[in-house]
C-alpha cells in the first residue's frame, strides 16, 4: 500500500516518461515544480499560454524551462481548449491546470467534440498527508461538486475507490461525514450517508470497500473518540476517505490541513479517460510537484486515453442495452 508521497515517487516507473500539458502556465511555483519534474519523470511538457508571461517569470526566478515547448495563446478560453486538444489528439498523455479558472478550465474538459470524459461524473480528489495521521487521507469533492446529491456521491465514491485501488488500499475505507451518527431527516448528509452504507454492504461499489456513514469527523480519524463514544466500525480511526456532504465542508477541511496542519497535498480530478492535475493557486511548490508525480504515476497505470473511452462506450452501452 502506497500512503506516503515518497512511495508515489519511488514508484513512478523511470522508463516509461509520459507527456504533460498544462493550461495557463505562468505561475512561479507551478515553473518551479514542473521543471524538476521535466528532469526526473516526464519526456516532455508543453505550456499552453502567454509565451511573454512565461518566459519574463522563468527569467525572474531563474526557472529552467530547456525542452520545454511553448504555444503562445492569451485568451483563457482559447488556451484551455488547445490544450485538451492535444490530450484528445495523443499528442499529450495527461493535463494540468494552471493559471486560470476551474470552470473555464473543465468548460474545456467536457467539450462534446474534442474533450476526455468518458460519460462518468467528474470529482475533485484530494491526497492529505499529515504528520499527525498514520496514512493518507484523501477528500472529496472539495473542488468541482456544489453540493453533491445521492447519485453524485455514488460517482465521487466510484472515482475515488478507482484512485485508492491504484494506490494499492485494500480494503478502501470511507467515511460520509455527518454532524451526528444518527439519521435525521432535517440532515440531508445523514440520509445519503445511511444510504450509501446501504449500498456498500450490498457489494455496489465492489469488493473490499467499506462504507461507513452517518459519522463525525473526529470518529473517522481517531480510535480514541470512537472509544470514548463507545462507537464500532472498521473505518472508526481508519479513514481512508472522507466524503464531504458539500463543497464548502470539502474545501475548508482542505485549506485548514494545508494551512494550519502544514499539510502535504496532492490534487487530481478522475473520471475522464486520463488523470487531470487541479491544484489551488496558493498551492506551495511542493504540493504542485506532488500533484505532477502523482500524475505520471497514475498516467502509467490507467492506459491509454483513447482506449479507456472505447472500452467504457461499451461499457454504456451494454448498461443501456440492459435497461
Amino acid at each position: 500500500m502506497i500512503d506516503n508521497f515518497s512511495d508515489i515517487t519511488n514508484s513512478v516507473k523511470l522508463g516509461s516518461k509520459p507527456t504533460l500539458v498544462v493550461a495557463l502556465a505562468a505561475e512561479a511555483e507551478l515553473l518551479k515544480a514542473l521543471s524538476t519534474a521535466k528532469g526526473r519523470y516526464l519526456i516532455k511538457i508543453i505550456l499552453v499560454g502567454s509565451q511573454e508571461e512565461i518566459l519574463k517569470i522563468s527569467a525572474d526566478k531563474k526557472i529552467d524551462l530547456s525542452d520545454m515547448q511553448i504555444i503562445d495563446i492569451v485568451d483563457l478560453v482559447t488556451a484551455c481548449d488547445k490544450a485538451v486538444s492535444l490530450v484528445h489528439q495523443g499528442e499529450a498523455d495527461f493535463i494540468m491546470k494552471g493559471l486560470v479558472d476551474t470552470s473555464i478550465f473543465l468548460k474545456a474538459v467536457i467539450n462534446k467534440t474534442n474533450g476526455l470524459t468518458i460519460g462518468r461524473l467528474l470529482s475533485s480528489i484530494m491526497i492529505m498527508k499529515l504528520k499527525t495521521y498514520h496514512k493518507f487521507l484523501m477528500i472529496s469533492d472539495g473542488g468541482i461538486i456544489i453540493d453533491p446529491d445521492l447519485e453524485k456521491k455514488k460517482g465521487i465514491i466510484e472515482n475515488v475507490v478507482v484512485l485508492a485501488k491504484l494506490l494499492g488500499i485494500q480494503p478502501v475505507k470511507i467515511g460520509c461525514l455527518a454532524a451526528k451518527e444518527k439519521v435525521n431527516p432535517k440532515m440531508p448528509a445523514t440520509v445519503d450517508a445511511a444510504a450509501l452504507k446501504e449500498l456498500s454492504e450490498k457489494h455496489y461499489f465492489g469488493e473490499n470497500v467499506i462504507v461507513e456513514g452517518p459519522i463525525a469527523m473526529d470518529l473517522m480519524v481517531s480510535k480514541k473518540a470512537a472509544q470514548i463514544k463507545g462507537y464500532v466500525s472498521e473505518v472508526a480511526g481508519d479513514v481512508d476517505v472522507i466524503l464531504a456532504p458539500n463543497i464548502e465542508t470539502g474545501n475548508a477541511i482542505l485549506k485548514v490541513m494545508t494551512h494550519l496542519g502544514n499539510a502535504e497535498s496532492a490534487g487530481v480530478v478522475m473520471g475522464a479517460c486520463v488523470p487531470i492535475i487541479l491544484t489551488s493557486r496558493s498551492d506551495s511548490y511542493e504540493n504542485k510537484l506532488n500533484s505532477i508525480t502523482l500524475g505520471i504515476y497514475l498516467t502509467q497505470h490507467m492506459g491509454d486515453c483513447h482506449e479507456t473511452r472505447e472500452e467504457q462506450k461499451k461499457r454504456n452501452e451494454k448498461i443501456i442495452n440492459r435497461k
